[in-house]
């Protein structure tokens, strides 16, 4: 372990170096490249030296307690001894976390596809719900949300909501968020004031880049066609809606929110490539998982992970047993407690396989 952390940290020192060198600042993709290797061991580099101090802080008062100083003396080593050993255990720990392998898409920008599911309007008003959760937790992280394509109802819900969130490790935090989400209330329509419950589904996925999911030209039919608006007004005199469908796998995208056919179609290949990039790390996850005990699950969107209740104000997330009498505020966007929760349960599944072999 310890041969792990020195090696990061002379790569730690050696990019500090790298980023200074004028020819490296130039080469701007480079730049950021190793701007981001230097971001992502920062916090292993800094807990292994606060480790290195804490060892040398216990070496130094076990010799000032052989040495049979002054009562004074002799109290503050057996304090600073007690104290260092209690933190060499704690960053220990941290230390394990930190060396834990890293899931490659953490540090990635995601689109996110919220739908309403099961219960009508009441389900497609979740769905706007949930949108305005993400939205409001994302901009609280100083990341951006970009609509790529919505399809709302007329009672100001939705069918289907696409986004793009961009910024710092946003899959390491929202992928837990991916499966069924249960809401129990009193709908708006409801005059016998019963509770209903209504279903949403959210599926996250990492962006792809070209360089990550090969999709040939050859495996792809594009459908140019006209653009209609809702209730068929504001229709588009061009053709600039856009239809694409991945043959080998049957997935389809259509696009039809911009004016422009070519905005159309960049928006619809940014989402067909995640969709299949996704389908193949599934596929890989679904096989991998066969062999081991699941941590927390990411991949069934089918698997119920949360249920929202309004006459309590109760959120429970069922995956970890978390809940919480805070619904209000996480609907507002303040999502971290659960987040937070969820990374630590994740963490520590880990550490159990790996300390059992797994």
């Amino acid at each position: 372990m310890y041969d792990q952390l020195q090696a990061i940290e002379d790569r730690y020192e050696e990019l500090g170096e790298l980023l200074s060198d004028p020819e490296v600042i130039a080469d701007t993709k480079r730049f950021m490249a190793l701007s981001k290797e230097e971001a992502s061991i920062r916090e292993t580099v800094e807990v292994y030296r606060r480790y290195q101090r804490i060892i040398q802080q216990i070496k130094d008062a076990k010799e000032i307690l052989n040495e049979n100083l002054d009562a004074e003396m002799t109290k503050m080593a057996k304090e600073e001894l007690s104290e260092g050993k209690k933190e060499k255990e704690e960053l220990e720990e941290k230390i394990k976390i930190l060396l834990l392998p890293k899931d490659p898409n953490d540090d990635k920008n995601i689109l996110m596809e919220i739908r309403g599911a099961a219960g009508g309007d009441e389900a497609q008003l979740f769905a706007g719900d949930l949108f305005a959760m993400y939205t409001k937790y994302a901009e609280a992280q100083g990341w951006k949300v970009d609509v790529m394509g919505a399809s709302i109802t007329g009672i100001g819900g939705y069918k289907e909501i696409i986004l793009m969130i961009t910024g710092e490790n946003v899959y390491s935090k929202l992928k837990y968020e991916f499966g069924a989400h249960r809401v129990q209330r009193v709908p708006t329509t409801e005059s016998q004031g019963r509770v209903h419950t209504s279903t949403a589904t959210v599926v996250v996925m990492p962006e792809a880049e070209d360089v990550e999911v090969e999709i040939d030209d050859k495996d792809l039919r594009i459908d140019i066609y006209h653009a209609s608006g809702a209730g068929g007004q504001h229709v588009n005199k061009t053709s600039s809606a856009v239809r694409i469908i991945h043959l080998p796998t049957g997935i389809k995208v259509e696009m039809q929110d911009e004016r422009s056919q070519q905005k159309n179609r960049e928006k619809a290949m940014k989402i067909l490539r995640a969709r299949v990039y996704d389908h193949f790390a599934q596929s890989a996850q679904s096989k991998y998982d066969a062999t081991r005990k699941s941590a927390v699950g990411t991949g069934d969107r089918s698997e119920r992970i949360r249920t929202y209740n309004f006459p309590q104000n109760r959120i429970t997330d069922h995956r970890i047993g978390l809940t919480i009498q805070k619904l209000d505020q996480i609907l507002s966007g303040k999502l971290e407690e659960i987040i937070d929760a969820l990374i630590v349960y994740d963490q520590t599944q880990k550490l159990e396989e790996l300390n059992n072999g797994g």
